[in-house]
């Protein structure tokens, strides 16, 4: 069974002529099961309130959708945000209202601007039937985005598979707690499988760890697994200051880091123009590499301040 996953941004009312609402909270899951494929797409419904739940979408999915239905300083949050993760394959669709000419140039010097722009939703739904799951082979990696306990059942999370494989009664470790689990039963679109693969979307029952021991980002992943670091301080990375913001960024003043599904706040030091290290007062899951964006939530223009990838 493959499975793909999307991210809707802009005019999200569309999802619903795609799938069927399942998991809600500050984000909408959606799913829809075909004869071979499971497709999943995920709405930050708490945006534009909350800059938060649009990066921690934008870093679940594989695939982006854009929805235009006018241009204003929100599409424009969206836009870097899928920048900033380097979003690179999508498509767009945009109302009659909206200059296309105007929205290439507001992406062309962004991670999307080689996504398609088509003409509408029967059109997305027909080239969505021809797309491919972006998997990846590896040791397990899964970013947790919900957890809650279920009565008979015990600690349930849901999330993607980012990397690897999953199977009934592994043993895995969850960071940055460290805490040992065991995968007691796994499921994929509400049916029970043994065994399920990147990039699926699982809900997984574990022992070892309370569901309010969890928090959206926390990480499964193998026992062995070098691949992901967690720290507090002495984090280095690029960076880059987005060009739209107008503000100083400072080393005195706080912020909130977005990586992979993590928005915690953070302090940080500058080695030089283009380097800078991130203090954290909790720990962070990372690895080498990977995406992240600083934000400021209660900023009155651009609240994705700065990007780079960790080193």
């Amino acid at each position: 069974m493959k499975s793909i996953n999307f991210v809707i941004v802009g005019d999200y009312q569309i999802v619903n002529d795609l799938g069927k609402k399942g998991t809600t909270t500050d984000l909408s899951i959606y799913d829809r099961k075909t004869r071979d494929t499971i497709y999943t797409w995920t709405v930050p419904i708490t945006f534009p309130d909350k800059i938060q739940s649009l990066m921690q979408a934008v870093n679940i999915a594989e695939y982006a959708i854009v929805n235009v239905a006018k241009i204003d300083k929100y599409l424009g949050e969206q836009i870097l945000a899928l920048d900033a993760i380097k979003a690179r394959e999508g498509f767009i669709i945009h109302s009659y209202e909206v200059d296309e000419e105007k929205l290439k140039t507001l992406i062309k010097h962004t991670s999307i601007s080689d996504f398609k722009f088509l003409t509408d939703i029967d059109q997305l739904k027909q080239l969505m039937n021809n797309l491919e799951p972006k998997s990846q082979e590896g040791d397990c990696m899964i970013p947790i985005d919900h957890a809650f306990r279920v009565k008979g059942v015990g600690t349930v999370v849901l999330g993607v598979i980012k990397q690897g494989v999953v199977k009934t009664f592994d043993q895995l470790k969850i960071l940055p707690s460290g805490k040992n689990i065991i995968v007691k039963s796994i499921q994929m679109h509400d049916d029970t499988v043994t065994e399920s693969k990147s990039p699926a979307r699982v809900g997984l029952a574990i022992k070892g760890i309370d569901a309010d021991e969890i928090s959206r980002g926390d990480v499964l992943c193998s026992p062995e697994s070098l691949h992901l670091q967690t720290a507090t301080n002495s984090i280095a990375a690029e960076f880059i200051k987005i060009h739209y913001y107008k503000g100083e960024i400072t080393e005195s003043q706080t912020y909130v880091i977005s990586v992979g599904l993590q928005t915690k706040p953070v302090k940080i030091k500058y080695r030089n123009a283009t380097e800078i290290v991130i203090s954290s007062e909790n720990e962070l899951v990372f690895f080498s590499g990977q995406p992240y964006a600083l934000l400021k939530p209660d900023g009155s223009g651009t609240r994705i301040i700065a990007k780079g990838v960790i080193q």
